[in-house]
């Protein structure tokens, strides 16, 4: 869903329950991100420009620590300033330097994120620091100008089947090396 909000996508997502999804759908319509809903689906149709937003992570039902990473490239995008606190794990941002190589502008302060959006983020050289971050650093590689090269692949490889094979299924212009 984050995916298709940072690229500008038309996506719809398949087999879920869109009442568990709630603090991400929110947040989602909060920054400008069209949503819609069905019995067993949720479709996310990208804007040119995403709404700053403030996130909190809380355990469920508020929002996702694990997309924590996912929703910052996101706010990377956003126009203006956001913030981002980890509700639930200390040292959570150590994926921010890998974004800031991208062109992100994000400082730190503890638990809190402050992400002051650009118009672009460009491609690099990043690493894949756990399973979430290599997640981000893949998203925010498809939402960039340029070609970003992800190193440290195999956390993702890990903790997502066919994580590849499944964004090209949707247009993401992704090679393996």
């Amino acid at each position: 869903m984050i995916a298709s909000a940072a690229t500008k996508g038309d996506v719809i997502v398949k087999n879920v329950i869109p009442k568990h999804m709630e603090s991400l759908t929110a947040k989602l319509m909060e920054m400008g991100v069209g949503i819609e809903e069905g019995e067993d689906w949720i479709r996310v149709v990208g804007k040119d420009r995403i709404q700053r937003a403030n996130i909190k992570t809380l355990p469920y039902p508020g929002f996702p620590t694990d997309l924590q990473p996912l929703a910052t490239v996101l706010l990377c995008i956003a126009e203006g300033t956001s913030t981002i606190t980890e509700g639930v794990w200390d040292s959570r941002f150590q994926y921010v330097d890998e974004l800031k190589r991208m062109g992100a502008r994000i400082k730190v302060e503890g638990r809190m994120a402050v992400v002051e959006g650009v118009p672009k983020l460009t491609g690099a050289p990043v690493k894949a620091l756990d399973l979430r971050a290599g997640a981000a650093v893949v998203i925010a590689g498809l939402a960039a100008e340029g070609v970003t090269v992800v190193e440290n692949i195999k956390y993702i490889d890990r903790g997502y089947e066919k994580f590849a094979e499944k964004l090209q299924g949707i247009g993401a212009d992704i090679k393996r090396q």
